[in-house]
């Protein structure tokens, strides 16, 4: 299952990130942007409970989320997203997976992985901003299908269908969230338009 965002408020920081000509600084406030856009969906399907608040005036029934949350950012690119979700999310714990796309046979390699301890009551979100073949998230998600859990959603800026398609048929029950969903990967595993290596533009490498 997968969510595409819509409306002027996420296009418009889009179009800043897709610019060739945005300086670093300016793409990483818009990153941070449209991290909160996607933590606010995200939030949206996580698990809750209903519980009863007192106010000053009286008392009122609340959903309120349940069990814990645990963000991951693949790393490099997923630090742009984390800001952006803790600041809506204050209370998740942090787990990190590092995988390089090996640029020949654009398969994923794990080269770094800690993640905190799970249970039956956790939620993982997996910050993947950029979801082109699908290789790096599916990775992820199949080491997290194996722990713990109570829902898994992957957070992503821009995906393109083939990866999309893999996710869906790796693994049908995670939920995808992606801010803009692309034409298709060029012949070098890039989405196009796409823009660019999201890592390289968040911290200035080449």
């Amino acid at each position: 299952m997968h969510t595409i965002l819509h409306g002027t408020g996420i296009e418009h920081e889009l179009s800043i990130i897709r610019a060739a000509s945005t300086p670093m600084n300016e793409f990483r406030q818009a990153m941070y942007r449209i991290g909160l856009h996607l933590a606010v969906e995200v939030s949206k399907h996580l698990p809750h409970e209903e519980r009863t608040v007192t106010t000053p005036l009286t008392t009122t029934k609340a959903h309120v989320v349940s069990g814990e949350i645990v963000l991951i950012p693949v790393l490099r690119a997923g630090l742009g997203l984390l800001d952006a979700f803790l600041h809506i999310m204050p209370s998740a714990k942090v787990g990190f997976e590092g995988l390089r796309r090996n640029e020949e046979s654009l398969i994923a390699e794990e080269y770094y992985s800690n993640l905190p301890s799970a249970n039956a009551s956790t939620t993982f979100i997996v910050l993947d901003p950029m979801i082109a073949t699908g290789g790096s998230l599916s990775t992820t998600l199949t080491k997290l299908t194996a722990l713990p859990h109570t829902a898994i959603i992957a957070a992503g800026v821009i995906a393109a269908p083939e990866g999309l398609a893999t996710i869906e048929r790796n693994h049908p029950r995670a939920h995808v969230i992606v801010g803009a969903l692309d034409d298709h990967l060029n012949d070098v595993g890039y989405i196009v338009p796409g823009l660019g290596d999201a890592g390289d533009r968040l911290f200035g490498t080449e």
